[in-house]
């Protein structure tokens, strides 16, 4: 979707990127991300400094869940994201949480303010490095991706592997002893087969969710899915699973992607009219964590005439994108009765899930199923 102006934007962000800007909330400027540094120290050096503040400041046990997520410029998202790590600190008291974002594009932009005032993120490599010099213990590492796909796999065999390498040396060969089994990762909200199942029970008796079917209408999901050009087994085809697991509990649910070969928006309306559903209201829901700019462009923006809205319309449908019997949003300027576009993470019960995998990954500290270090690997 979009193709030509998703290219310019990333022209435009590569210039942004080479000098990586990275961000921090109001809190994060507080910690010390807007001190005066050295006029010798590089960019890199700043945001390693201004995360070890953050992470010092705001220590308060030897254990520590990192929540990465791949990132947005969206204030819906941003509110979405400190709900989540709310959520976090409520449920696993104890435990030190903080926020990553993966993606050094929306770390550049939200530091440029693009959509909503400028606020700093920043990345798994700094804040893992921050969090090994503050001498956690025990470090959770929990990807809020939906599928096992590219972006969660960058996070644990390059980030995470590099951390348990200790590639930059930052940690000395007794740290690195003291945290051998004792790093895990949790995966993502459909990491395993049967996670699928799960996901599709908890969609499907989501109130406004359970509305549409109940009313005779049809309910589509647009995930984000991986180029088929990467071998991501067990990636793409979770949203080919889920939308056999929610046909199971009602045919007129569909899943789709934007980046998924064979299982675009036109793919999807070929699905329905094969199945005979020529006409009547689609609603559209984002099959993502948050709803940024795939949800609001790609999704419902009804100037494109590729977006799902267009395509779903031109097909026939009532499609809407929209929703007005949302209770849950996350957003603060929401309005009840507004019109609004709600996420997976906006959903009470589908973050239990993530939480769930969160708790299973806790469980493996200290056993085979966690990570070892090369200082005490045997060989």
């Amino acid at each position: 979707m979009k193709k030509i102006k998703t290219l310019m934007l990333a022209v435009m962000t590569i210039v942004a990127c080479a000098t990586f800007t990275a961000c921090g909330s109001d809190d994060d400027n507080k910690n010390g991300s807007n001190q005066p540094q050295p006029a010798n120290t590089s960019n890199y050096d700043r945001y390693q400094q201004a995360v070890n503040n953050i992470v010092n400041t705001q220590k308060s046990s030897n254990k520590v869940i990192l929540v990465v997520a791949f990132g947005s410029t969206w204030e819906q998202a941003y509110d979405t994201f400190d709900k989540v790590v709310s959520d976090y600190k409520a449920q696993f008291p104890g435990w030190d949480v903080f926020l990553s974002f993966s993606s050094a594009i929306c770390i550049n932009n939200a530091r440029a303010g693009e959509n909503v005032a400028s606020r700093d993120f920043y990345d798994p490599e700094h804040f893992l490095t921050a969090i090994g010099l503050a001498g956690y213990k025990q470090i959770v590492v929990q990807s809020l991706q939906v599928i096992p796909g590219e972006e969660y796999r960058r996070v644990r065999d390059s980030y995470v592997k590099d951390f348990m390498n200790n590639r930059n040396g930052d940690f000395t060969e007794a740290y690195m002893h003291s945290i051998d089994k004792q790093v895990v990762v949790g995966v993502p909200l459909m990491g395993e087969e049967n996670d699928v199942d799960e996901l599709a029970v908890v969609l499907n008796n989501e109130s406004d969710i359970k509305a549409v079917i109940n009313a005779g209408g049809t309910v589509a999901f647009m995930g984000h899915g991986n180029p088929e050009n990467y071998d991501y087994y067990g990636a793409n085809i979770r949203y080919t699973e889920l939308e056999q697991a929610l046909q199971l509990i009602n045919p007129h649910y569909y899943v789709g992607t934007v980046d998924m070969e064979d299982n675009y928006v036109e793919n999807v309306v070929a699905r329905m009219q094969d199945a005979g559903i020529k006409s009547g209201k689609v609603q559209l829901y984002p099959l993502m964590s948050i709803a940024g700019d795939h949800a609001h462009n790609d999704m419902a923006d009804p100037d494109d005439d590729e977006s799902w809205y267009s395509v779903m319309n031109a097909a026939g449908y009532q499609a809407e994108a929209y929703e007005t019997n949302f209770t849950e949003a996350c957003w603060k300027q929401y309005k009840s009765g507004d019109e609004y576009i709600p996420a997976l993470a906006e959903r009470a019960k589908v973050r239990v899930l993530w939480i769930q995998h969160t708790r299973e990954a806790i469980a493996k500290l200290g056993t085979d199923d966690a990570l070892s270090t090369p200082t005490t690997a045997t060989e």
